[in-house]
Protein backbone atom coordinates (compact mmCIF):
# COMPACT_ATOMS: atom_id res chain seq x y z
CA UNK A 1 0.00 0.00 0.00
CA UNK A 2 1.29 3.44 -0.87
CA UNK A 3 0.66 6.20 1.66
CA UNK A 4 1.74 9.78 1.98
CA UNK A 5 2.42 12.43 -0.63
CA UNK A 6 3.59 11.36 -4.04
CA UNK A 7 6.02 13.74 -5.67
CA UNK A 8 6.59 13.77 -9.38
CA UNK A 9 9.56 15.35 -11.15
CA UNK A 10 9.02 18.96 -12.07
CA UNK A 11 8.70 19.39 -15.82
CA UNK A 12 8.36 22.48 -17.93
CA UNK A 13 7.46 22.66 -21.56
CA UNK A 14 9.87 24.91 -23.39
CA UNK A 15 8.81 25.56 -26.98
CA UNK A 16 11.59 25.48 -29.53
CA UNK A 17 12.49 28.60 -31.43
CA UNK A 18 10.31 29.00 -34.50
CA UNK A 19 7.50 26.87 -33.03
CA UNK A 20 4.82 29.18 -31.69
CA UNK A 21 2.92 28.05 -28.65
CA UNK A 22 -0.62 26.90 -29.40
CA UNK A 23 -3.64 28.67 -27.95
CA UNK A 24 -5.33 26.95 -25.03
CA UNK A 25 -8.61 25.02 -25.61
CA UNK A 26 -10.69 28.06 -24.58
CA UNK A 27 -9.21 29.99 -27.52
CA UNK A 28 -7.14 32.40 -25.43
CA UNK A 29 -3.93 33.46 -27.14
CA UNK A 30 -0.83 31.61 -26.06
CA UNK A 31 1.85 33.27 -24.01
CA UNK A 32 5.00 34.08 -25.95
CA UNK A 33 7.71 31.45 -25.63
CA UNK A 34 10.31 32.12 -22.94
CA UNK A 35 13.42 33.92 -24.05
CA UNK A 36 16.57 31.83 -23.61
CA UNK A 37 19.98 32.89 -22.47
CA UNK A 38 22.28 34.52 -25.01
CA UNK A 39 24.15 31.85 -26.92
CA UNK A 40 21.80 29.13 -25.67
CA UNK A 41 21.58 26.26 -28.08
CA UNK A 42 18.09 25.26 -29.16
CA UNK A 43 16.43 22.57 -27.11
CA UNK A 44 16.93 19.01 -28.18
CA UNK A 45 13.93 16.84 -28.93
CA UNK A 46 10.47 17.31 -30.32
CA UNK A 47 8.57 20.59 -30.09
CA UNK A 48 6.71 20.81 -26.79
CA UNK A 49 8.67 17.91 -25.29
CA UNK A 50 8.83 18.24 -21.51
CA UNK A 51 12.20 19.37 -20.16
CA UNK A 52 13.36 19.22 -16.56
CA UNK A 53 13.03 22.47 -14.64
CA UNK A 54 15.06 23.86 -11.79
CA UNK A 55 18.27 22.21 -10.67
CA UNK A 56 17.65 19.10 -12.79
CA UNK A 57 17.33 21.26 -15.91
CA UNK A 58 20.46 23.21 -14.99
CA UNK A 59 22.41 19.98 -14.51
CA UNK A 60 21.15 18.74 -17.87
CA UNK A 61 22.26 22.00 -19.53
CA UNK A 62 25.70 21.72 -17.91
CA UNK A 63 26.05 18.18 -19.21
CA UNK A 64 25.21 19.34 -22.74
CA UNK A 65 27.73 22.19 -22.49
CA UNK A 66 30.49 19.87 -21.28
CA UNK A 67 29.72 17.37 -24.04
CA UNK A 68 29.95 20.01 -26.79
CA UNK A 69 32.92 20.11 -29.10
CA UNK A 70 35.85 21.62 -27.20
CA UNK A 71 37.00 23.53 -30.27
CA UNK A 72 33.74 25.47 -30.34
CA UNK A 73 34.26 29.18 -29.71
CA UNK A 74 33.96 30.08 -26.05
CA UNK A 75 33.47 26.45 -24.94
CA UNK A 76 34.92 27.17 -21.48
CA UNK A 77 32.74 30.26 -21.14
CA UNK A 78 29.67 28.18 -21.95
CA UNK A 79 30.64 25.59 -19.33
CA UNK A 80 31.08 28.36 -16.75
CA UNK A 81 27.78 29.95 -17.79
CA UNK A 82 25.97 26.63 -17.27
CA UNK A 83 27.83 25.89 -14.02
CA UNK A 84 26.64 29.06 -12.25
CA UNK A 85 22.94 28.10 -12.05
CA UNK A 86 23.94 24.59 -10.90
CA UNK A 87 25.91 26.14 -8.02
CA UNK A 88 23.06 28.50 -7.15
CA UNK A 89 20.43 25.76 -7.40
CA UNK A 90 22.50 23.43 -5.26
CA UNK A 91 23.02 26.13 -2.62
CA UNK A 92 19.23 26.55 -2.53
CA UNK A 93 18.84 22.76 -2.24
CA UNK A 94 21.17 22.74 0.78
CA UNK A 95 19.27 25.63 2.37
CA UNK A 96 15.90 23.91 1.89
CA UNK A 97 17.06 20.53 3.15
CA UNK A 98 19.45 21.46 5.98
CA UNK A 99 17.83 24.68 7.19
CA UNK A 100 16.19 25.00 10.63
CA UNK A 101 12.78 24.14 9.17
CA UNK A 102 14.28 22.03 6.42
CA UNK A 103 13.23 18.75 4.93
CA UNK A 104 15.82 16.71 6.81
CA UNK A 105 14.61 17.96 10.18
CA UNK A 106 11.06 17.08 9.21
CA UNK A 107 12.15 13.61 8.07
CA UNK A 108 13.99 12.95 11.30
CA UNK A 109 11.05 14.16 13.38
CA UNK A 110 8.67 11.78 11.60
CA UNK A 111 11.10 8.93 10.94
CA UNK A 112 14.12 8.85 13.28
CA UNK A 113 15.19 5.55 11.67
CA UNK A 114 16.41 7.60 8.67
CA UNK A 115 19.17 9.31 10.64
CA UNK A 116 21.98 7.48 8.84
CA UNK A 117 20.59 8.36 5.39
CA UNK A 118 20.13 12.01 6.32
CA UNK A 119 23.67 12.18 7.70
CA UNK A 120 25.03 10.65 4.48
CA UNK A 121 23.17 13.17 2.30
CA UNK A 122 24.37 16.05 4.47
CA UNK A 123 27.99 14.94 4.09
CA UNK A 124 27.50 14.66 0.33
CA UNK A 125 26.50 18.33 0.23
CA UNK A 126 30.01 19.42 1.20
CA UNK A 127 31.59 17.07 -1.35
CA UNK A 128 29.34 18.35 -4.13
CA UNK A 129 30.10 21.99 -3.30
CA UNK A 130 33.82 21.11 -3.49
CA UNK A 131 33.24 19.41 -6.87
CA UNK A 132 31.43 22.50 -8.19
CA UNK A 133 34.39 24.66 -7.13
CA UNK A 134 36.85 22.23 -8.78
CA UNK A 135 34.99 22.48 -12.09
CA UNK A 136 34.87 26.27 -11.79
CA UNK A 137 38.61 26.55 -11.08
CA UNK A 138 39.41 24.17 -13.93
CA UNK A 139 37.22 26.08 -16.40
CA UNK A 140 38.64 29.45 -15.38
CA UNK A 141 42.22 28.36 -16.13
CA UNK A 142 42.83 28.45 -19.89
CA UNK A 143 45.88 26.19 -19.56
CA UNK A 144 43.70 23.34 -18.23
CA UNK A 145 43.32 20.68 -20.92
CA UNK A 146 39.68 20.15 -22.03
CA UNK A 147 39.89 16.47 -21.06
CA UNK A 148 40.79 17.44 -17.50
CA UNK A 149 37.88 19.89 -17.35
CA UNK A 150 35.58 17.17 -18.67
CA UNK A 151 36.95 14.80 -16.03
CA UNK A 152 36.07 17.21 -13.20
CA UNK A 153 32.68 18.02 -14.73
CA UNK A 154 31.89 14.33 -15.19
CA UNK A 155 32.83 13.72 -11.56
CA UNK A 156 30.44 16.50 -10.51
CA UNK A 157 27.60 15.25 -12.71
CA UNK A 158 27.96 11.70 -11.37
CA UNK A 159 27.97 12.97 -7.77
CA UNK A 160 24.84 15.03 -8.41
CA UNK A 161 23.04 12.07 -10.03
CA UNK A 162 24.00 9.76 -7.15
CA UNK A 163 22.91 12.37 -4.58
CA UNK A 164 19.58 12.83 -6.34
CA UNK A 165 18.98 9.06 -6.38
CA UNK A 166 19.86 8.70 -2.71
CA UNK A 167 17.60 11.61 -1.78
CA UNK A 168 14.72 10.15 -3.78
CA UNK A 169 15.26 6.75 -2.15
CA UNK A 170 15.27 8.35 1.30
CA UNK A 171 12.01 10.17 0.59
CA UNK A 172 10.51 6.96 -0.76
CA UNK A 173 11.53 5.14 2.40
CA UNK A 174 10.13 7.92 4.58
CA UNK A 175 6.76 8.41 2.91
CA UNK A 176 6.00 5.36 0.80
CA UNK A 177 6.95 2.46 3.02
CA UNK A 178 4.06 0.23 4.04
CA UNK A 179 4.53 -0.24 7.77
CA UNK A 180 1.67 -2.72 7.96
CA UNK A 181 -1.43 -2.66 10.11
CA UNK A 182 -3.85 -2.12 7.22
CA UNK A 183 -5.55 -4.70 5.07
Amino acid sequence: MVTGPVQQPSLVVRPRAGHPAEPDPAGHPAEPPPVGLPGESPSVGLPGEPRPAGLAGDVHALGRAVAAVTTAPRWRDEVLLRLRPVGQGFAEHVRVTEGPAGLYRELLTQSPRLHHGVRLLTREHAAIVAAILAVQRSAEQPETHPDELRHWAGHLLRRLARHRRRGANLLWEAYQTDLGGET
